[in-house]
C-alpha cells in the first residue's frame, strides 16, 4: 500500500512535467507577493504580540516563566504559520483543483467525476476553501484559548502538532475528493477511517510548509501526492450507512 512519504515524493516529481507546470508557477508568483507583505507585517509586530502575551501571566506562575515563555513563543509561531498557510491556500485553490484533476488523469487514466466546467470549478474551489475555514477557525480559537490556560498550555504544542497534521491532510486531500464529488463531511469521515495514512500524510505536508520559500515549489507536489493517496486509500472506501 502506498505510504505518505512516497506519495509526496512521487507527486513532487510529477508536477513539473510538461502540461502540469502552468498550474504550478502561477500560484507561486502570486504567493511570493503575499508572503513578502505578510512577512513584513509579522516581523514588525511579533515582538509586541509576544510581550503582551507574557504580560498576562499571573504573578504566582513567575517561577514557571522559563517554561511558559518558549511555549507561548511556539504557539505564536504556529498561529502565524497557520495564517500564512490559510491565505496562500485560498489564493492557490483554483489552480490546485485543476492540477489535481490533471494529475488524476495522468496517473490513473480516469477522468474525475467533476463536470462543472472551468469557471464553475474555480468559483466552487473558493467556496470550498471558505467551508474549510469555517471548520478550521473555531478549532484554532479553542487551541489558542488552551494556550492561555495555566497547566493546560503545557499540552498546547502537542495539540497544535496533531491539529496541523489533520488540517494539512484535510486541505490537500480535499482537492481530489472535491473533484470526485465527495462532500466535505464525507471527506472528513473517510480521512478519520484511515487515520494513520491521513496523519502521516498531513505530517509530511506540515513539515514541507515550514521550509521557507521552497514550500511554494514543494506544495504543488503535495497536491499531486494527495491524488495518489486518494486513489490508493480513499477512492474505494465505502462508508457505513447513517442511522
Amino acid at each position: 500500500m502506498l505510504d505518505a512519504l512516497t506519495a509526496v515524493l512521487r507527486g513532487t516529481r510529477l508536477v513539473f512535467r510538461p502540461g502540469l507546470r502552468r498550474y504550478v508557477f502561477m500560484p507561486i508568483a502570486i504567493n511570493l507577493v503575499v508572503y513578502a507583505l505578510l512577512l513584513r507585517y509579522v516581523l514588525s509586530h511579533f515582538g509586541g504580540w509576544l510581550d503582551g502575551w507574557m504580560a498576562i501571566v499571573p504573578a504566582w506562575l513567575d517561577w514557571l516563566s522559563w517554561l511558559i515563555w518558549p511555549l507561548f513563543l511556539i504557539s505564536l509561531v504556529v498561529m502565524v504559520f497557520f495564517t500564512f498557510t490559510l491565505v496562500t491556500h485560498l489564493i492557490a485553490a483554483p489552480f490546485y483543483g485543476f492540477l489535481a484533476a490533471r494529475v488524476e488523469v495522468l496517473t490513473t487514466g480516469r477522468e474525475p467525476l467533476d463536470d462543472r466546467g472551468l469557471l464553475r470549478t474555480a468559483v466552487d474551489a473558493l467556496g470550498r476553501e471558505l467551508v474549510k475555514l469555517a471548520y478550521i477557525l473555531p478549532r484554532m480559537a479553542l487551541l489558542f484559548l488552551i494556550g492561555w490556560i495555566p497547566g493546560l498550555n503545557l499540552f498546547a504544542p502537542l495539540l497544535w502538532a496533531l491539529f496541523s497534521a489533520w488540517i494539512m491532510a484535510i486541505t490537500y486531500l480535499d482537492y481530489p475528493m472535491d473533484n470526485n464529488q465527495v462532500s466535505f463531511a464525507e471527506m472528513r469521515r473517510r480521512l478519520a477511517r484511515r487515520r494513520w495514512p491521513t496523519l502521516t500524510y498531513g505530517g509530511w505536508v506540515t513539515l514541507i510548509t515550514w521550509i521557507p520559500l521552497a514550500n511554494l515549489i514543494l506544495l504543488p507536489g503535495a497536491v499531486a501526492g494527495a491524488v495518489l493517496m486518494w486513489d490508493a486509500h480513499y477512492r474505494g472506501l465505502t462508508m457505513p450507512r447513517q442511522a
